[in-house]
């Protein structure tokens, strides 16, 4: 039976995943690639110069991951938030000034990946305030911040269910 809730949980995150633009999916995974070290990002996913540039950024950027992950939340009381959320806002930052993801869910669901689902309680604070920020242009602003639904900012509590779907790069010929 524990086969039969897990199956189901991992069905609905592939079709989370589907309901994402395909702009969302490619970035999801190249972020994945990047972030996990689970393949070389350049080779699979640069396709001209400035791809390159961004997925070099993006390495920089996330280097505060490895930070983050050591970091659990569980251990950090009011005086070492300002360390924990300033890592993860600007990490959120980055990813979103790049313009690839269009909605909280889409954010949650990298992260989720990149950081483990202890991470949960911390992503609606992060994306508010990485969506806040002047580097994002008014009108992403504006559909970034209306993206979070009061339930999800407003959550009592979270899922410490680790997830099981982490999407990968599929060759034009295998698909």
């Amino acid at each position: 039976m524990a086969y039969a809730g897990t199956a189901t949980l991992t069905i609905s995150e592939l079709r989370e995943f589907a309901s994402f633009t395909p702009c969302e999916q490619r970035y999801i995974r190249r972020s994945l690639d990047v972030g996990l070290g689970r393949q070389d990002a350049f080779k699979l996913w640069a396709r001209d110069d400035a791809e390159v540039a961004s997925i070099r950024k993006q390495y920089v950027a996330y280097q505060d991951l490895k930070v983050l992950r050591a970091m659990r939340p569980d251990d950090i009381g009011f005086e070492d938030l300002e360390a924990f959320m300033g890592k993860l806002v600007r990490t959120a930052a980055f990813d979103l000034a790049q313009e690839k993801l269009g909605s909280f869910s889409a954010f949650r669901f990298l992260y989720e990946r990149l950081l483990g689902a202890w991470i949960r309680p911390w992503l609606p604070g992060a994306f508010c305030g990485a969506a806040a920020l002047p580097q994002i242009r008014p009108d992403r602003r504006k559909m970034l911040l209306h993206s979070i639904s009061e339930a999800a900012a407003t959550a009592p509590g979270w899922s410490e269910r680790e997830p099981s779907f982490y999407p990968e790069f599929i060759e034009k010929e295998a698909a």
